[in-house]
């Protein structure tokens, strides 16, 4: 059989009724989850406000309670870790030159590693000392104090409602 240009034009004709029906297809799709999605997000949104009611309810709790988690300091029940934990801090220098100076005189040994070559103490190197050895250089633990603690089992599902509990607190406060 001899190709034309007929028979190219016949073969464009087919690829493009092709497309266009799998564009219908794709469009009814598209129509249906949009559907989908404006009939779920009312009962979505009114169970972010639930979720977070009740995140903040509970740390409310955990937060008026501290004498119920002394030991053990975290406690597990239905799919949910709360309680409370020690906050890692956060290390602040009032001065970091004199800071830099406490190390050197104080810690020779370690001043490489606790200080950067432009005079700054290094904050991971500083987290590892002791409070005697930070107090004795100048700085300052911040914000180490109990923590309230709410982990729920993990999953998918959890990683975005956690989320979405987290975005809602944030756009409350």
């Amino acid at each position: 059989m001899e190709t034309n240009l007929d028979n190219i034009t016949d073969n464009a004709r087919l690829l493009a009724d092709a497309r266009g029906h799998l564009g219908e297809l794709m469009r009814a799709l598209s129509a249906g989850l949009e559907a989908l999605k404006a009939d779920a997000m009312p009962d979505i949104r009114n169970a972010i406000v639930a979720a977070t009611a009740a995140w903040q309810a509970l740390e409310l709790s955990i937060k008026l309670n501290p004498q119920l988690f002394v030991k053990p300091r975290t406690v597990a029940a239905h799919g949910i870790t709360f309680g409370l934990q020690k906050g890692k801090g956060s290390i602040e220098f009032a001065d970091p030159d004199a800071t830099c100076r406490l190390i050197r005189k104080h810690l020779p040994e370690l001043a490489d590693t606790l200080i950067i070559t432009r005079e700054m103490p290094v904050k991971k190197a500083v987290e590892q000392l002791s409070a005697a050895d930070l107090k004795r250089i100048g700085a300052t633990l911040q914000d180490a104090g109990d923590q309230v603690v709410i982990r729920p089992a993990p999953s998918d599902v959890d990683k975005l409602v956690k989320a979405l509990v987290r975005t809602e607190i944030e756009e409350s406060d």
